[in-house]
């Protein structure tokens, strides 16, 4: 099978320790009027960081297969700013501000060019299989306090 990397889906970069995403705004992700429905918001944000952490090293799932747990989001705050609409060009800009034994902290920007339209601030939870809190891989936390320049 030929791998062409033009087929491949598209993924972020890392800019120093912010990680950048592009989106575009798609029917899909609006209401009747063209703006961009408010739950669409969490959407971006979340392929953003899951591209974040994959680009990183972080590979969640074999961490899943092979038992040892995985992130769920145990908090999420949100402040709207300015409306999306459809087409519209989005970069989401994401940063890890704090980890922690079991949980990282992410915060990210929903922009337009320079225009802020949303922020985010997000607390990711590593958790076992039975949904218990648990310490992340030390080669995560480390990749965490290397993205953030903390020692």
């Amino acid at each position: 099978m030929v791998n062409d990397a033009q087929d491949s889906p598209q993924s972020g970069r890392f800019v120093g320790g912010e990680h950048r995403f592009a989106c575009r705004v798609y029917y899909e992700d609006t209401d009747a009027t063209g703006v961009v429905y408010h739950a669409s918001y969490i959407r971006f944000i979340e392929r953003a960081r899951s591209d974040m952490l994959h680009i990183a090293g972080i590979d969640q799932r074999a961490a899943h297969e092979r038992g040892d747990g995985v992130y769920a989001v145990a908090e999420l705050s949100i402040r709207y700013r300015r409306p999306a609409k459809l087409d519209d060009d989005l970069l989401i800009r994401s940063r890890v501000i704090r980890t922690q034994a079991a949980s990282v902290r992410i915060h990210q920007k929903v922009m337009r060019a320079e225009e802020l339209l949303a922020e985010a601030d997000v607390k990711a939870a590593f958790v076992s299989p039975d949904g218990r809190p648990r310490r992340q891989p030390n080669q995560w936390i480390d990749i965490f306090r290397n993205l953030t320049g903390a020692e």
